[in-house]
């Protein structure tokens, strides 16, 4: 992991928001400062909560699972949404992978809208938008693009191109007119918005924090995001994922009878 907290100084550390009042201090695992423009991979293992937190407002972060024992289950867009009767993942929505199993849950979430079916940014896009970077110029300052970086970090668990499937992205909101166009909402994305993904199955996450593709932003300046996890446990009878459709409740029960 790069960048961490831990390298910060005490005043920089203060000022990222901390909504710590959802978990217990001796449960945090680890945390961690994600810049604009990384990206980054791991295992969440079920009943383990992430929180990603917006430090400055305009973040996007894009993510792709799977199940960390059978790689070829992963995140399925169609069903996730199909199942939950929704365009867009918030608080009570859950990933269902190809398999019908919940892979995580949005326990809490302040955002209230995260995208799900615009994609990722790609190199044509990066440079068509924001021109062509040289080192000279940039230093490799994180001049990035999110298909990129989720590669190299799908790489690494010996995965590729072929395992790329559509991505869900966090923070950003992209809405339809009249005619079915697509627009992006510039002033949905706000300085210390969070949103907790609790995880029911062991899951092996890839994250990039480049831009969103339909950012109308005409710089490259892509919004570092801090990520926390902490033991929570998984969803129980009453949870309000759990309960929000009947879909959801087999889903639940689909997931439970993995782990039997």
């Amino acid at each position: 992991m790069q960048n961490s907290l831990a390298t910060l100084s005490p005043l920089a550390r203060a000022a990222i928001p901390d909504h710590s009042t959802s978990y217990s201090p001796e449960l945090l695992l680890w945390s961690e400062l994600m810049p604009g423009g990384a990206h980054w991979s791991g295992v969440l293992r079920r009943g383990n909560t992430l929180r990603v937190t917006d430090l400055h407002g305009g973040a996007n972060l894009s993510v792709l699972l799977f199940n960390q024992e059978e790689k070829t289950e992963r995140y399925n867009m169609p069903d996730t949404l199909k199942a939950q009767h929704t365009a867009f993942l918030t608080k009570g929505h859950v990933c269902y992978s190809d398999m019908g199993r919940v892979l995580c849950s949005v326990a809490e979430d302040s955002c209230g809208w995260h995208d799900t079916v615009c994609g990722v940014l790609d190199a044509q896009g990066l440079q068509s938008r924001y021109g062509q970077a040289r080192y000279r110029e940039h230093r490799n300052a994180m001049y990035r693009n999110g298909l990129d970086g989720l590669l190299i970090e799908l790489g690494k668990w010996g995965l590729g191109k072929r395992d790329m499937v559509p991505n869900l992205n966090l923070f950003s909101k992209v809405v339809t007119d009249d005619q079915g166009g697509l627009h992006f909402d510039t002033a949905h994305r706000q300085a210390g918005q969070f949103v907790d993904l609790r995880f029911e199955m062991n899951v092996l996450v890839a994250l990039s924090s480049a831009p969103h593709p339909f950012d109308p932003a005409t710089s490259y300046d892509p919004k570092a995001v801090k990520l926390t996890a902490w033991r929570s446990g998984t969803a129980g009878a009453d949870d309000a994922c759990r309960q929000s459709c009947a879909e959801n409740a087999r889903g639940f029960l689909n997931t439970e009878r993995y782990f039997l």
